[in-house]
């Protein structure tokens, strides 16, 4: 099939090469290149990487529904136009512009988790599973009817990162049997139950704020959650004439019975195994963590620069730009 190819998130590699190998790939519409790091340097899509690796010519328009990037993508005549991970909401020319119809790759298994982080979203709020859902797109926030569904389980102690790259390898199977199915002329159109939608909302470094007063289950799934991006985070009580600091947190051991009744992010321990902090209900040992302008370390290593009396409170994240 003759397909453009719309996406800028890294979780559409896969996907994107799969239709480099199978099918004839028009364009790839990616968002503008961004300035990234320290120094601001001008970073393209690794969408955009990909496809010129292959010599398939790349749009970038500001805003897709502006009429120049619509009349692009239309003098490139897709039969299919497939979206993953794109940053932009489709107009209505754009959805009715190829005649096989334009299909979405969601990393949720929809309705559940529509919106911009269902990853995280499906692993804080417990999920026994998530998967890749193939709809067909409409002009709302993914709530097109649904053509297909791969599911998976999510571990107990996968990260955010880890179950993003789960997706991603999993994503050109399900493409590919929707498009088998289109091809055959029996591709379903199921439409959702919008009433048991929920919805996943956009990550800021605000996100992985961790919230003492919640179980240690619910801070693991937290921490395990937004790692690596924003990872999860909590305030050092401050040190005499110096602001307090973050400290970011990657890995915990969450344990549902609490030892002593304490205030929830009281310090209760602190040993080379970790720092043993007082959750709402239980407690979470602190094994990998990262001060502000350091690397990430263990715990136990932090400690030997950064003692922590036991008795100590942490609290909210401080928050940089």
């Amino acid at each position: 099939m003759r397909i453009v190819y719309i996406g800028t998130g890294d979780i559409g590699l896969p996907t994107l090469r799969w239709l480099l190998a199978h099918h004839e790939v028009a364009a790839v519409v990616a968002q503008p290149d961004k300035p990234v790091g320290r120094k601001q340097e001008l970073t393209p899509p690794l969408t955009k990487v990909l496809a010129q690796e292959h010599g398939v010519p790349v749009l970038q328009p500001k805003r897709i529904r502006n009429p120049e990037a619509l009349e692009e993508i239309a003098a490139l005549r897709p039969e299919v136009i497939v979206v993953m991970a794109y940053g932009q909401i489709l107009p209505k020319a754009l959805l009715d512009l190829p005649p096989l119809g334009c299909l979405n790759l969601h990393a949720s298994i929809l309705p559940r988790q529509r919106g911009a982080a269902p990853i995280q979203a499906a692993m804080e709020a417990g999920d026994a599973e998530t998967g890749v859902t193939v709809m067909w797109m409409d002009e709302g926030l993914d709530t097109g009817d649904i053509l297909l569904i791969h599911r998976m389980p999510i571990d107990a102690n996968e990260t955010g990162g880890e179950l993003h790259d789960r997706l991603a390898e999993a994503a050109p199977a399900a493409l590919a049997e929707a498009l088998g199915r289109i091809a055959a002329g029996d591709a379903p159109r199921i439409p959702q139950e919008h009433a048991l939608a929920t919805y996943a909302s956009k990550l800021s470094r605000e996100s992985g704020v961790i919230d003492w007063s919640a179980s240690a289950a619910a801070i693991d799934r937290r921490v395990r959650a937004m790692n690596p991006w924003p990872a999860a985070s909590t305030r050092l009580p401050a040190a005499p004439n110096a602001p307090a600091k973050t400290l970011k947190v990657f890995a915990v051991t969450p344990n549902s019975i609490s030892l002593t009744p304490a205030t929830p992010g009281t310090v209760l321990e602190t040993s080379p195994h970790g720092i043993l902090v007082a959750a709402g209900e239980g407690t979470v040992l602190l094994r990998e963590v990262q001060m502000e302008g350091k690397r990430r370390m263990s715990a136990g290593e932090f400690l030997r620069g950064n003692p922590l009396t036991p008795g100590s409170l942490l609290g909210e994240a401080v928050v940089h730009p």
